[in-house]
């Protein structure tokens, strides 16, 4: 393992065809959505994958992904150690600062690579297994109520019993008239989250989030924008419902500070807006010394991002409020996937093949695939 080398980039920006309309607080997104996949290949004949999913509302761009990638980031890998994670990363850390996802899918890869040259998944080289088993929690996002309530009855007949509800791109009235239907019609077992994505305004805020508490939910999430923090704080102290702060939290340093001003009662830990494993898990090591669950969130990933994210919350118990790894099976087109994400009865499940785990088609991704860049 020590001898193996990297010595080859390819780089796909891919288009996949959405099956439903999803609209958040930031943003919606209609049709299509686009992702950066790459392989990075080694002179020992092993590679490995790594995917990156901006959304430019959220954390960056396609565009700005494959720069970093290309530009920034891949003279720090070509020829190195692929054993050496820590310093590669860390030399792209001193490339350039931002672009997270793209450091996270230089880093997934990386993983890959030495997880199948060793013989282990991925979650064995983070230390092993914490669960064997993710609950799978599905977001209703589609401004068609209609259609989310047939889709949460589907979702339920296959054994999901986590659902989240998009709010925050409405009218305050009419948000609770959707969460109220939505919870009226599913079953009583059935935890219930919202999630604003900073489509709430500060004012005002408290008395809309406690009629909100009429739902039974889980916790309520990012209800205020980013960089509110103090009406962060102050909500998650006079809202008896968990807060939980996603956009406030991007990292281990953001992490640290959100626990000193109390700003949540639990974080939504993203491999995308972490910048790869080992922050994520770093996350999640400040928070659970803080006493607070995590929640693995997503952005627009596919099976790639997703497996990795498995493997992650497999070896982390402080994750424990369960994931929405749904995109792949349920809102990308089902033959543009490239690889397989193991969802059955409610739950996700941590490949148990070396590295990643899985066989990713390079067919699909070529069909799926609006640009194409191999660097040596």
């Amino acid at each position: 393992m020590v001898d193996v080398h990297a010595t080859g980039l390819t780089l796909w920006v891919v288009e996949n065809r959405i099956a439903m309309k999803r609209s958040q607080g930031i943003g919606s997104i209609d049709k299509t959505s686009r992702r950066v996949l790459i392989r990075i290949d080694t002179d020992a004949g092993v590679c490995g994958y790594g995917e990156a999913a901006p959304w430019a509302v959220f954390s960056g761009t396609v565009e700005s992904a494959v720069s970093g990638l290309a530009r920034y980031f891949w003279p720090h890998v070509k020829g190195a150690r692929v054993a050496d994670i820590p310093k590669i990363i860390k030399a792209c850390e001193r490339a350039a600062v931002g672009h997270p996802e793209a450091k996270a899918a230089i880093e997934v890869a990386l993983y890959d690579i030495v997880g199948k040259a060793a013989g282990l998944p991925i979650y064995q080289l983070l230390g092993g297994k914490a669960r064997d088993r993710i609950p799978l929690s599905f977001s209703l996002a589609n401004p068609d109520l209609a259609a989310d309530l047939k889709l949460a009855d589907a979702m339920y007949a296959e054994g999901v019993r986590i659902f989240k509800i998009k709010t925050g791109f409405m009218e305050h009235r009419d948000d609770l008239k959707r969460v109220e239907t939505i919870r009226t019609n599913l079953p009583g077992d059935v935890d219930l989250r919202i999630d604003y994505n900073q489509g709430l305004d500060a004012f005002g805020a408290v008395a809309k989030l406690r009629d909100m508490e009429t739902f039974r939910l889980t916790f309520i999430e990012q209800p205020v924008r980013a960089d509110q923090w103090t009406a962060m704080a102050e909500l998650t102290r006079r809202v008896e419902t968990p807060i939980l702060a996603d956009e406030s939290v991007f990292d281990p340093a953001t992490a640290q500070h959100a626990v000193f001003e109390r700003i949540a009662d639990a974080f939504s830990v993203k491999i995308m807006k972490a910048g790869g494993l080992v922050n994520a898990r770093a996350i999640a090591t400040i928070a659970e010394q803080a006493g607070l669950p995590c929640y693995g969130g997503t952005l627009w990933e596919g099976a790639i991002a997703l497996n990795a994210g498995a493997h992650l919350i497999a070896a982390t118990g402080t994750i424990s409020l369960g994931c929405e790894f749904y995109m792949p099976r349920y809102v990308f087109a089902p033959e543009e996937l490239e690889a397989p994400l193991d969802l059955r009865d409610g739950y996700v499940y941590p490949a148990e093949g070396p590295g990643l785990g899985i066989e990713v088609d390079e067919d699909v991704i070529a069909r799926t695939a609006i640009d194409t860049l191999s660097l040596n």
